[in-house]
């Protein structure tokens, strides 16, 4: 297979109800880079409802948008539906390079893909590079975080997912100009999926979040989580917690802060009883400023924090939140 064949970074821009995921914007950011390197265009693609806003993408660094328009078979989260698309666009533009997002939807689909162009696909990845021999190196994470590995594909597109809050969001340049190209999209046979009816357990959105108090499980009670609750609230923030408090029951998984959680890069995280396992520091260690709370002196959570308070969070929680109303 010769790599000639095969010419541009394609970013696919997940989006949802027209709202197009942030992820999208860190990966154009990441891919600009790549495509300076190879000296090649930048193509972003859609699949969505005509009435989706894409030009976003065009502000955030796409040379080209890819909008693959229906606005019935892209309404629901049918993996099948957005993957034979997908496959039938990579297959027409044949770019060297795919990126995703390793949203829940994007872990989903990006296999799928990879499986019908009969690619590899790295996944969570890290950081992305181009070697001396213009190939893509994929770099994440390996045995719990002790190691990365470096990967390289010999087939192409070359395929990866990146996980959000890995990389800085692309400037936005509304003087930017770029061509949209609207697509119909591939009638979808499979029908596997249908909304019966949208539940929210919660919302949040540890993500983005500018503060995050997490709990360990050092908590005791749900009861106990109020503390957390009331700190969170008094700094404007919201609540997260390791795997560990979470596999307890006490707390949603949409809380998680962590490698199999969510990564967040708040102003000021709090970690409150969370020794810091490989996992959940992965997640968090890129905050702004850490602020630590333990009981025991030699937790791993005290080697990345900025601050360090080694007594009982019980004791601690409560001066903090009354000298904060004070």
């Amino acid at each position: 297979m010769e790599v000639k064949e095969y010419s541009g970074v394609l970013v696919f821009a997940e989006q949802n109800k027209n709202a197009i995921h942030k992820v999208a914007y860190e990966l154009l950011g990441k891919g600009r880079e790549l495509s300076e390197k190879l000296q090649c265009r930048l193509m972003a693609a859609v699949l969505g409802p005509d009435k989706t806003d894409v030009n976003e993408l065009i502000y955030r660094g796409a040379d080209t948008v890819y909008h693959v328009c229906d606005e019935k078979i892209f309404s629901v989260p049918d993996e099948i539906a957005y993957a034979g698309n997908l496959v039938k666009l990579i297959g027409e533009l044949k770019p060297e390079i795919c990126l995703f997002g390793a949203t829940s939807f994007g872990r989903s689909v990006a296999p799928r893909v990879a499986a019908m162009l009969e690619t590899g696909l790295t996944a969570d990845c890290t950081d992305l590079k181009i070697d001396d021999d213009m190939k893509l190196v994929q770099i994440r994470p390996a045995f719990s975080e002790n190691i990365l590995a470096h990967i390289k594909s010999d087939n192409y597109p070359q395929m990866a997912t990146v996980r959000y809050k890995e990389f800085e969001e692309a400037s936005r340049d509304q003087s930017r100009t770029g061509e949209i190209i609207k697509l119909e999209a591939v009638l979808s046979s499979s029908n596997t999926v249908e909304v019966l009816e949208e539940l929210s357990i919660e919302d949040i959105n540890i993500a983005d979040a500018h503060v995050v108090v997490s709990a360990g499980v050092a908590v005791k009670s749900a009861e106990d989580l109020k503390m957390i609750n009331e700190l969170a609230d008094l700094l404007g923030g919201q609540v997260g917690a390791s795997r560990a408090l979470v596999e307890t029951g006490l707390i949603s998984k949409a809380h998680q802060v962590g490698y199999s959680g969510s990564r967040v890069k708040p102003t000021v995280y709090i970690a409150c009883g969370i020794s810091g396992a490989p996992q959940h520091l992965a997640g968090m260690k890129e905050s702004d400023v850490i602020i630590a709370i333990n009981n025991d002196p030699s937790a791993p959570i005290f080697n990345v924090a900025d601050y360090s308070i080694v007594g009982d969070m019980y004791k601690i929680i409560p001066e903090l939140i009354r000298a904060i109303k004070n």
